[in-house]
Formats: structure tokens, C-alpha cells, sequence
């Protein structure tokens, strides 16, 4: 009974994390930051799924973008699963990593 407990906890981590799961809440995430940009940022915002990694997401945000993104994300983060929001967090991380780097 435990076992099966455990084992259907795991597969639904594991589900959340899969491809087309990122790339809904990748849609969303763009699709919401473009709302709250002003119309001139709204093309500078995108973000395309690598058709040969499907797990590889390239996102093209201009720099004046990237707190509209940010904002974005944090207002979808509460409605995603658990594994799907450890995803997005790394996200956040790498791009906070990517802004410092340029910073310096």
C-alpha cells in the first residue's frame, strides 16, 4: 500500500516535468509577461522549444524585459505543480545568475 503511494507521488513528479507540461506553462508565463510590457517590449519577449532536446527551451528576453518576465513567472508559480515550480525556480536562478555575470 505504501509502495503504491510512493510510486504514485513519484509519477506524478515526474509527469509534471514532462515537455509538453513546460511548454504550456512556458506559453503562459510569455504570454502574460507580454500583457504587462509596454507594446514596444512585447516582441522582445519569446521563447522557442528546441525541436531535437524537447526538454531544451531557448528564451530570447531583452534585458529591459526580463522583470515583465520575472513578474510574470512569480504570479504563475503558485498555480504549478510542485515540480513544475522547482523547474521555474532554476529558471529564475539562471537568470538571475546570467543578469549578475553581465553586471560585473
Amino acid at each position: 500500500m505504501m509502495f503504491r503511494l510512493l510510486n504514485h507521488r513519484i509519477s506524478q513528479l515526474q509527469r509534471n516535468l514532462q515537455p509538453d507540461i513546460l511548454e504550456y506553462w512556458h506559453t503562459q508565463i510569455i504570454h502574460d509577461a507580454k500583457d504587462m510590457a509596454p507594446p514596444w517590449l512585447q516582441d522582445k519577449i519569446s521563447v522557442k522549444q528546441d525541436p531535437y532536446l524537447p526538454m531544451k527551451f531557448n528564451l530570447n528576453i531583452s534585458k529591459r524585459a526580463i522583470s515583465y518576465y520575472m513578474m510574470a513567472l512569480n504570479q504563475n508559480l503558485p498555480q504549478m505543480p510542485l515540480s513544475t515550480q522547482l523547474y521555474f525556480l532554476k529558471v529564475t536562478e539562471c537568470l538571475n545568475d546570467e543578469i549578475d555575470q553581465q553586471l560585473v
